[in-house]
């Protein structure tokens, strides 16, 4: 029997230890960078983000939102808190927010939720030295799938740029996935949230990354998308994460001088 192309643990030898470096990397970036933590952007008790700083004066700076994979079903913000590195030495404020998980919401609640975390971002980060008009957003796998919605057409404040880093843009296929009897997603959800059945707004120019190593999949799917965006009068191109996979890719997001790291600083330094 072939391997389920979207079983990532299938196709990364490593995954555990993969998992267990970020993890550390994100207590230590709790422990290292001027944050604050659980900041409540609804009522929900997974409706809570954190804001990390860069050094010095916070006035007018840029702002990114990172949003965390794992096929809405695994992870939580505080296993992402390394993003942060390479936000900050951008000279960035970074959001890395949570949201519920699936099966106990459905994927409209949770693409609710990374709305109105982006809303908390833009009627509240003033006050803590960012600029809302120089927002940009990136998200990993389920997160990339997500962080389309902050830019889909009839978004009032999308952001100024996104780089989408092994995401999921048809989620048909998921239906006939090892993830069918974990999360059951409905032909309805299929059809309102796949983000290549949908428009989005000319003003973000997006950046779609692919691990060399990903599964055909993963690279098809980015690849469609971009030209769905391109069609759509959007900025869009597709870059390769040499030697990477789907695991490894998100590892060095968190680190400034890989390539991944340095693409997503060069867009934030952009914003």
């Amino acid at each position: 029997m072939s391997k389920d192309p979207f079983r990532t643990r299938d196709h990364v030898a490593d995954f555990d230890d993969i998992v267990a470096d970020i993890v550390a990397r994100s207590t230590a970036t709790r422990a290292s960078l001027p944050m604050l933590a659980d900041i409540a952007y609804g009522p929900h008790e997974a409706e809570r983000l954190d804001l990390f700083f860069p050094e010095g004066p916070r006035r007018d700076l840029p702002v990114h939102i990172f949003i965390h994979g794992g096929y809405w079903r695994m992870f939580a913000k505080s296993d992402y808190s390394y993003i942060a590195e390479t936000a900050t030495s951008a000279g960035a404020i970074a959001v890395v927010i949570d949201y519920a998980l699936m099966p106990a919401v459905r994927m409209a609640a949770i693409v609710d939720q990374v709305r109105r975390a982006r809303q908390w971002v833009l009627d509240n980060i003033a006050s803590h030295g960012g600029d809302a008009g120089r927002l940009s957003v990136s998200g990993h796998s389920a997160g990339a799938h997500l962080a389309t919605f902050l830019f889909d057409e009839g978004s009032a404040h999308p952001p100024s740029a996104a780089l989408l880093l092994g995401g999921l843009y048809d989620l048909k296929p998921l239906q006939q996935s090892f993830l069918e009897p974990l999360i059951g997603l409905t032909d309805t959800e299929v059809g309102a949230y796949s983000p290549m059945s949908k428009s989005h707004s000319s003003r973000t120019k997006v950046t779609l990354l692919v691990g060399e190593r990903e599964t055909e999949p993963f690279h098809l799917q980015a690849k469609l998308f971009a030209d769905r965006l391109t069609e759509q009068r959007l900025t869009a191109s597709i870059g390769i994460v040499e030697g990477r996979n789907h695991m490894d890719s998100v590892r060095d997001l968190g680190v400034r001088h890989t390539k991944a790291g340095t693409w997503l600083y060069d867009l934030i330094r952009a914003a």
